[in-house]
């Protein structure tokens, strides 16, 4: 799940060889190995993954077009302040969907996507509940920080269009957790089966010989 909330993690094992039902709960499967992180690991790591690209992209932003035109577009964005909250409220339910829509098209099978919202951590979310290869998993981790955050800013900062280049920072922002789901699949096989994780940010890899449900 592309959500931070606090649970324990699962018992890592090794892998096997023969074919699994994936309709099967992750925690009941022999050899699922957890790639998840805890609630303080991610936040941590997901402003380091994206604090890094903000600096230079305002950096950027204020040399070629100047630091009254870097504060004027901020200005532009956030003011009025409910006309912000609006277009801030609007972002993080797109991001989302984002997330569901990339999975969809990519491989999770219909009626597999769900979306909700976790009272306790005031957090919404995208889930899959099919099991996916693992590119298709990083594509929907990655669509909504790409369409949301870097696409605008680029833009923004290529057209000297301050309130853009800020809705795109912020949006890069907002998908830090993303970039670090991204982190935890390296060295995954495009073609290895991933299972998202109801509660926490990450996923679970399947044993290999895992076969996806019809």
């Amino acid at each position: 799940m592309l959500l931070v909330e606090e649970t324990t993690n699962l018992k890592q094992g090794e892998h096997v060889g023969s074919p699994l039902p994936v309709s099967m709960e992750p925690q009941e499967i022999e050899g699922t190995e957890d790639r998840t992180a805890t609630v303080a690991a991610a936040n941590a790591y997901a402003l380091a993954f994206v604090l890094p690209a903000l600096v230079a992209l305002v950096a950027a932003y204020a040399l070629i077009w100047g630091w009254s035109a870097l504060g004027d577009g901020f200005n532009a964005l956030i003011y009025p302040f409910w006309r912000f909250l609006l277009i801030f409220v609007a972002g993080i339910v797109v991001h989302e969907a984002l997330h569901g829509i990339a999975w969809r098209l990519t491989a999770a099978p219909k009626g597999t996507i769900s979306f909700g919202f976790q009272v306790k951590t005031l957090t919404p979310y995208a889930h899959c509940s099919a099991a996916l290869p693992a590119r298709a998993y990083r594509i929907g981790a990655a669509t909504p920080g790409v369409m949301l955050g870097l696409v605008p800013a680029l833009v923004g900062l290529g057209f000297e269009m301050g309130a853009t280049f800020w809705f795109g920072t912020f949006f890069t922002l907002a998908a830090g957790g993303d970039a670090l789901i991204l982190w935890l699949l390296r060295g995954v096989p495009s073609d290895h089966l991933v299972k998202d994780h109801p509660s926490l940010p990450g996923c679970l890899l399947l044993p290999v010989g895992t076969e996806r449900a019809a």
